[in-house]
């Protein structure tokens, strides 16, 4: 036993040094049944949640369907504010409609956020009277360092929270609503005949992978609540601020291993829990991650270099046909030199 044990430790303190090393920003891994820790770093820093936003928007939606608000095959409308929100969204048409059911999908799946808004209106008449009611929603749930500003996780100053908070609201939509789980595993959902991908690469890539969402935007890099199962244990990963969707993939899978294989040797100790894990009094407020993050339209440095890098290419290929052009041209004047001597020579007199 002995041996065991030293064994998954060896394995612990490998996974974690590499979890470590790979990042500092915020990181969380839990089980979401129990609210067992088995890492956390910068759970306390506040951040923006782009995308994540939409667990919160889902989780009102769920509770409007259970108290018989809306049903699954109830059709919504789209409106005019709806289809003004950026990207990404579904391009649903002013007047066009989704059903209930299709509207969340879209939203979990696609991130659309044009369809968050037709939620939030068939919900609470507005979007602004939706975002209170997240609001309460949040501080009710224990969300105490998150703010909503938009349903979506659209850029704004006032949308804010932590991968504690993220933790509590997404263990909220598990437990509370574990009827729709099979809509946060879903690799792709169709409006019509268009097909509308999932963002999370742990479900094509992770053994185990089974949920839940992703979110990006410059300022907060690329997020992911994301949860994987095996031998019945599920185990989730919040990952905040990685510079490419990648990283941001390869450090919640690191996460997601170093659990599975860590989990016996820490069920020997005390876990603390999502709830008793000593606030962080040094926590960071909030902070933009934009220069790191590789997306075209995020800094104009990246952008600078890239279009260097494609003026430098075109030089180089202009160089070398203007070079293959010349030497083809000298090769042909050299070649009708001795057809210019001779015609020369059979005309002299």
């Amino acid at each position: 036993m002995r041996a065991r044990a030293a064994q998954i430790a060896a394995i612990a303190l490998f996974w974690i040094g590499g979890i470590a090393s790979a990042s500092a920003n915020p990181a969380l891994l839990f089980e979401p049944s129990t609210g067992k820790v088995l890492y956390a770093e910068d759970i306390d820093d506040v951040w923006y949640p782009a995308s994540l936003t939409k667990l919160t928007t889902a989780y009102l939606a769920f509770e409007a369907i259970k108290s018989g608000k809306l049903r699954l095959d109830e059709k919504i409308p789209c409106s005019l504010v709806a289809t003004l929100q950026p990207p990404s969204k579904a391009g649903i048409k002013v007047g066009q409609t989704l059903t209930v059911e299709k509207a969340l999908q879209a939203v979990i799946v696609k991130s659309a956020n044009d369809v968050t808004v037709m939620l939030a209106e068939a919900i609470a008449g507005s979007e602004s009277a939706f975002v209170e009611q997240m609001n309460a929603t949040a501080q009710r749930l224990g969300m105490t360092r998150t703010h909503f500003d938009n349903t979506n996780g659209l850029p704004s100053p006032g949308q804010l929270t932590t991968a504690r908070d993220l933790a509590k609201i997404a263990t909220a939509v598990i437990r509370d609503f574990p009827q729709y789980a099979s809509y946060w595993s879903m690799p792709a959902m169709y409006i019509g005949k268009r097909r509308l991908g999932n963002h999370n690469a742990l479900l094509r890539t992770f053994p185990g992978a089974d949920g839940m969402k992703t979110g990006f935007i410059c300022d907060s890099g690329y997020n992911v609540a994301a949860t994987a199962t095996r031998d019945g244990r599920r185990l989730m990963a919040i990952v905040l601020g990685e510079s490419s969707g990648n990283e941001r993939a390869i450090r919640a899978a690191a996460l997601l291993e170093y659990g599975f294989q860590d989990y016996a040797w820490k069920d020997y100790f005390t876990m603390p829990t999502i709830d008793t894990v000593p606030v962080d009094p040094n926590a960071k407020g909030i902070t933009s991650v934009r220069d790191t993050v590789v997306a075209w339209s995020c800094n104009d440095h990246h952008r600078h270099r890239v279009v260097h890098k494609v003026h430098k290419a075109r030089k180089a290929k202009r160089a070398a046909s203007k070079g293959k052009a010349v030497k083809k041209g000298t090769a042909k004047a050299q070649q009708s030199v001795p057809a210019k001597n001779a015609a020369a020579a059979s005309a002299s007199p």
